[in-house]
């Protein structure tokens, strides 16, 4: 009897075979949503020989990236903010997305209700940056970059967590998990306050991973510019000079190019701010150093005083001043009245 249906086995189609198989045993395959690259399950056995359930079951999981002035408001704003958090808290993906979706969604038309939420909220977003499904963390980069819009100042004492996986993401994932981080990192120097951006983002300047390094010192870059000339000088254009002075040598051309930028924009300030005295009989290098006044300390001077001779001339390099050395300079003049006698 054994043998019979061993033999009747034998003579089955392939097909009928594969269909003897359990369900349960198959694995995941990727495929793409809205034409992305995104991991999805395969269809259900009855899904691959029914074609309208292929359909229904690969809407049932599609995520759409619907930019920010497309988004349409909720329908009750009550009901949503009690279940945003539990959203977001999901163990299925899809749930989390449409949780972020409601969050950016709250952010634009809703803003002042979530407010109060916002410490629950933020951890969440940032748990969802750390999700291994691309989706997820592309939402949460949308996510974030609302957040910046709508909230400004009020997110900064949770922003440093925020800002480290922004910066990460923007540097070490797929193609359109990195543009999104991009702009959520644009959107967050466009609106947070330089005052109080720039101390979270000179410690990432740091970093041992030179890439993060890179998309910080961008950040840091535009935010400078945005603090003004009184704005330089109220944090401290030494402390600018310094940190920018840091990224002249470092290893990766984005991070030297930003810290370029900034140190002409420092240059710029500092020159409009003290203005060269040209007085041959009393130069302020020949003054007691508590006679100096700021207006006579030229750019050259400011960047020998606060850095090192390395940093100091690699500064000055970049910002077109060529310092003379001292002991040059001294050989000169001796050489010159020898000559005169």
């Amino acid at each position: 009897m054994a043998s019979n249906t061993l033999k009747d086995m034998n003579t089955l189609p392939v097909t009928e075979k594969m269909s003897e198989c359990k369900p349960s045993l198959a694995k995941p395959c990727v495929g793409k949503m809205n034409g992305k690259s995104e991991d999805r399950p395969l269809p259900s056995s009855a899904a691959a020989l029914d074609p309208s359930a292929v359909d229904t079951e690969k809407a049932a999981v599609e995520v759409e990236y619907i930019e920010s002035e497309n988004l349409d408001d909720v329908d009750d704003a009550d009901a949503v903010l009690k279940t945003v958090v539990a959203g977001l808290d999901s163990k299925d993906w899809v749930s989390v997305c449409d949780a972020l979706n409601n969050v950016r969604r709250l952010s634009i038309f809703h803003k002042e209700a979530m407010l109060h939420m916002l410490e629950k909220v933020i951890p969440l977003v940032v748990k969802s940056l750390k999700n291994p499904r691309s989706a997820v963390c592309k939402t949460a980069c949308m996510t974030s970059a609302d957040i910046f819009s709508a909230y400004n100042n009020h997110i900064t004492d949770l922003l440093d967590s925020l800002l480290t996986q922004l910066l990460l993401k923007s540097s070490q994932d797929k193609r359109f998990v990195c543009e999104a981080a991009e702009k959520a990192l644009t959107s967050m120097t466009k609106y947070v306050s330089p005052t109080l951006l720039l101390p979270k983002l000179q410690p990432c300047l740091k970093n041992r991973n030179p890439r993060i390094r890179a998309k910080a010192s961008l950040c840091f870059s535009r935010s400078v510019p945005r603090l003004g000339v009184e704005g330089i000088k109220e944090y401290g254009i030494d402390k600018l000079v310094q940190a920018a002075a840091s990224q002249l040598t470092d290893q990766l051309p984005e991070s030297r190019e930003a810290a370029r930028t900034v140190l002409l924009e420092l240059q710029s300030v500092y020159e409009k701010a003290h203005p060269i005295i040209k007085d041959e009989t009393s130069s302020p290098s020949s003054l007691p150093e508590e006679e100096q006044t700021p207006e006579g300390v030229t750019w050259e001077m400011f960047c020998q005083s606060k850095l090192s001779a390395l940093s100091a001339q690699a500064v000055l390099r970049v910002t077109n001043v060529v310092a003379v050395p001292a002991r040059e300079g001294l050989v000169t003049a001796g050489s010159s009245s020898s000559s005169q006698l």
